[in-house]
């Protein structure tokens, strides 16, 4: 995750990256609103759009008590309140009524669904095991691998002398944040000034920093980032031909899944001047399914309350549901066959580098470079502070892994062995339900390395963790 240091509104032309946590204070006037959910957004955010779509769709379904407020996290909210309460200028992140807050993505979709449990997004795992399991499995698919070819298609061309470029538009995009408030040249200008210092555009392949050093630690480099590119393409591709079935991933209503799906889709592909063009060009569909799961600014989509009007023999208005699948899951605990080429890509490319991930984090846990209890890598778009030797180069915390054919190093990332005990924690709830995991074990047995799933519990027993606010630290085995 990127962690740019935003300059004050009254000082666009000097950006730098995070340093140091500002503590300049801002006041959010009172209001009858205060009682809603405030949302603290970018809408050019990769993440934001996953927990955006899921509180629209929540309020729609009047399932989210006193709604929300999308609010966006300008340079001086960022300094003086979000930094202020979690210590953190991560977006999205999201206050609640009560005042809690909540800085992960997955943290935000678990709070909300646990307080407001109606209209819910993941099926109960006790009688649903297979479409609780897929959709975690989608959102960490979606969360932390599809992100890669999602940034990269996303600032690849606003490299200098790329042609077409986009970068007046990532010029436009962080200027609306930068510079909120003023004038368009303004705008423009704070974000030019930003996207070169910040993201040195200009020395983007001799010299990276920001996402394109991150794009490298990830194993995106000159050498790989067209299998990546066809690893996404591939993805869109299933995507179409699923989304010409059903109008979700799991019929006629959204899911987890769904709304994991949306942050590399609407943001980083959709919204994006040329990825967009090409995105509706070629994948229409899975076009459409976007402004379907976004909830707002559709310009041909149903929305998943939406209803399909006909006349009686006497001439009277008849409605049913305008979604597929009657606007609501597959009965049965059923996966939709078009859905299966998307999971074989979990297992095939992304199940390796977890399972490789939790025993590199084994062995740097139990090396004399970590104590128990200490923190380790944050989630981050780049290596985490304090460990950029560990996590970049040939260093403890990378580890070999193969793309499209192609071998490469990416860094070991901490937050996705918490999002694997997530998935644990949801597998032991599954396999507390009648006949649970015998359903699972029939279901994975199709995918490579499938059945590794059910013993995940065990795979992680060397390398317990937990998050505490947007840190990862390590913690004794039960």
């Amino acid at each position: 995750m990127i962690r740019p240091q935003l300059p004050s509104a009254a000082a666009p032309a000097e950006p730098r990256l995070f340093e140091d946590p500002l503590t300049a204070p801002v006041t959010i006037a009172t209001r009858e609103e205060d009682i809603m959910y405030r949302h603290y957004s970018w809408e050019h955010s990769y993440f934001s759009g996953k927990t955006r779509g899921y509180l629209r769709f929540k309020e729609r379904a009047g399932a989210l008590g006193p709604g929300f407020e999308d609010i966006l996290a300008t340079p001086d909210l960022i300094a003086g309140r979000l930094l202020v309460k979690s210590q953190s200028n991560t977006i999205p992140q999201l206050e609640a009524p009560d005042g809690t807050w909540i800085q992960d993505t997955s943290d935000i979709i678990d709070f909300v669904e646990a307080a407001h449990p109606s209209s819910p997004v993941v099926a109960d795992p006790a009688h649903s095991p297979r479409q609780a399991l897929a959709s975690y499995l989608i959102e960490l698919l979606a969360d932390e691998w599809l992100l890669v070819p999602g940034f990269w298609e996303r600032w690849f061309f606003s490299e200098d002398g790329r042609e077409p470029s986009h970068r007046g538009y990532n010029e436009q995009q962080w200027g609306a944040v930068l510079a909120a408030g003023q004038n368009g040249h303004a705008r423009r200008a704070a974000g030019g000034a930003f996207f070169e210092q910040a993201f040195g555009i200009s020395t983007a392949r001799t010299d990276p920093k920001a996402v394109y050093a991150g794009l490298v630690q990830l194993g995106c480099t000159l050498e790989t980032e067209h299998a990546w590119q066809a690893s996404q393409h591939n993805v869109l591709g299933i995507l179409e031909n699923h989304f010409a079935e059903h109008d979700y991933v799991f019929g006629g209503r959204p899911a987890l899944a769904d709304f994991g799906l949306l942050g590399p889709l609407y943001a980083h592909l959709y919204r994006d001047a040329l990825s967009g063009f090409a995105l509706r060009t070629y994948f229409p569909i899975t076009s459409e399914w976007v402004e379907r799961t976004n909830g707002e600014g559709s310009l041909n989509a149903r929305t998943w309350d939406q209803k399909l009007y006909s006349l009686d023999g006497d001439g009277e208005l008849v409605a049913r549901p305008a979604t597929s699948n009657g606007g609501e899951w597959l009965g049965d605990d059923a996966i939709p066959e078009t859905l299966a080429p998307l999971i074989a890509v979990f297992f095939e490319e992304m199940w390796p580098v977890l399972t490789s991930t939790i025993e590199r984090l084994s062995a740097f846990m139990a090396s004399d470079d970590h104590t128990l209890g200490e923190r380790l890598p944050e989630k981050s778009f780049t290596a985490s502070p304090g460990f950029f030797n560990q996590q970049t180069g040939n260093g403890s915390l990378t580890h070999e892994f193969e793309i499209g054919g192609i071998k490469a190093r990416r860094m070991v990332s901490a937050y996705q062995v918490w999002m694997l005990t997530r998935i644990a924690d949801l597998l032991d709830k599954c396999f507390a339900g009648d006949g649970g995991r015998e359903s699972l074990a029939a279901w994975l047995e199709q995918f490579p390395r499938g059945a590794e799933l059910l013993d995940l519990r065990d795979l992680l027993a060397t390398c317990p963790v937990e998050k505490r606010g947007g840190l990862i630290f390590s913690v004794a085995a039960d």
